[in-house]
């Protein structure tokens, strides 16, 4: 005999590919169960994904603080790890544009009247180096970065595993 349920919520978040099986084994723990008849849809590295869950679940505002602070781990996790990447990239555009503002004064020495070779070698030699250099300060910068928020990274999580747990003994 088949019992009739009385309802469910439903629910859409859109997360990072990369995070996928985090968020899904997460929601699972607030009484979310991924719903069947939606397909996920992908789009630029990101996935959109469909959950439900009955109306008549117990203790659902208190499921829903945990939830919104479960989020929240999350988006500091995505945060910290999209980190990795900008710091770097920060510095070595401003090793590059610095190399390019260092060339550029060569050029406008080499082009005034008369010439100044002596300027324009000046500045010529620090604006290569700064080019140069701007590789290694990626490479230095993101290990430096890496090493920095990875321990911020595993508190996040292990905060985020605490909220689902409390979560799940409240189901």
């Amino acid at each position: 005999m088949n019992e009739k349920k009385g309802g469910y919520d439903y629910f859409k978040v859109t997360v990072n590919e990369d995070l996928l099986s985090q968020y899904m084994d997460g929601y699972e723990n607030f009484g979310w169960k991924l719903d069947e008849n939606v397909q996920m849809e992908k789009s630029m590295g990101n996935v959109t994904i469909h959950f439900k869950r009955e109306r008549s679940i117990l203790n659902k505002m208190e499921l829903t603080r945990l939830q919104r602070h479960y989020e929240a781990c999350m988006d500091e996790v995505r945060a910290l790890e999209k980190s990795k990447q900008s710091v770097p990239t920060m510095v070595s555009l401003t090793c590059g544009l610095t190399g390019c503002a260092f060339m550029a004064g060569s050029v406008f020495a080499i082009t005034a009247t008369p010439p100044v070779i002596w300027l324009s070698i000046v500045l010529a030699v620090p604006g290569f180096i700064l080019w140069g250099a701007a590789y290694f300060g990626y490479k230095g910068a993101r290990r430096r970065q890496v090493k920095k928020v990875a321990p911020l990274i595993e508190n996040k999580y292990e905060e985020a595993y605490q909220v689902c747990e409390q979560a799940e003994k409240l189901l």
